[in-house]
């Protein structure tokens, strides 16, 4: 008796897993076997009921895709996409807010794999930025933020970026940017008008704590879904990752307003 398609392939991880393999075209067993760090004994079965079902074909020892398997696995391969990265940290993601990632780029969220997220933060090092995503953008060309908040040491961590010729461009909330001024920190005014920093005012609402990319890396802080600040943060050093923060970064600068002091 067939089983349904939906257990067929999301019932076994090894199934799904060679079908999306598959997708990028014919396999050797041997190199099925490698990719998916199995034995024979254990992948064969598994391949019977692939073949069973239609979805796979094999010959001299190759397989591939049948056109129903490639029909069905262009149409799902997002889905299982995204909910492997959801999978990953599930509780750090569904307690945390996502309605500010517009819809297009929400749906592409997997893009941001590999990532990590960094989490029991020590106290000593709450109130500063991470360290990795730091040396990862003085040695970037530049760096952006779209930010509700300044670390204290911003100032000195901007005086750095424009030793290593980093260009900073910087997007803020207005609460931030009525702080900035109200503060009168002249090191960090002077900073902030050099030619190699541009900032710029977001004025909509801005419900997340940062997010920002450099040629190294991308990172996001998050607020919790009851709007709470929290410390850990997702960071993630991909190409699809830093296209994916890039986008991110330039739908919230076509809506913002370039600041001078």
């Amino acid at each position: 008796m067939k089983k349904k398609l939906l257990d067929v392939i999301f019932a076994s991880e090894k199934r799904k897993q060679v079908l999306l393999l598959l997708m990028k075209g014919p396999s050797k067993m041997d190199t099925i076997l490698k990719s998916l760090d199995t034995s024979r004994p254990a992948l064969i079965p598994q391949m019977k009921i692939l073949e069973e079902h239609y979805l796979i074909i094999e010959s001299n020892d190759t397989y591939k895709l049948t056109n129903i398997g490639n029909l069905i696995i262009d149409e799902i391969a997002p889905a299982i996409n995204i909910i492997d990265i959801f999978d990953d940290d599930l509780e750090y993601w569904g307690t945390h807010d996502l309605d500010f990632i517009p819809q297009h780029l929400l749906k592409r969220i997997n893009e941001i794999k590999p990532y990590t997220v960094m989490s029991n933060i020590p106290l000593t090092e709450i109130s500063e930025p991470s360290k990795t995503a730091l040396n990862s953008a003085k040695t970037s060309k530049y760096q952006t933020s779209v930010t509700t908040f300044l670390f204290p040491k911003f100032p000195s961590i901007l005086a750095d970026f424009k030793e290593n010729g980093v260009h900073m461009c910087l997007v803020v909330s207005e609460k931030l940017l009525s702080k900035i001024k109200e503060e009168k920190d002249e090191e960090l005014r002077k900073l902030l008008n050099d030619d190699l920093n541009k900032i710029y005012l977001y004025p909509e609402k801005m419900n997340f704590m940062s997010f920002g990319h450099n040629e190294h890396s991308f990172m996001m802080r998050l607020l919790t879904k009851e709007g709470n600040y929290d410390h850990n943060y997702v960071i993630a050093y991909g190409p699809s990752a830093l296209k994916w923060g890039k986008e991110l970064f330039d739908y919230y600068l076509k809506d913002s307003i370039q600041v001078k002091f």
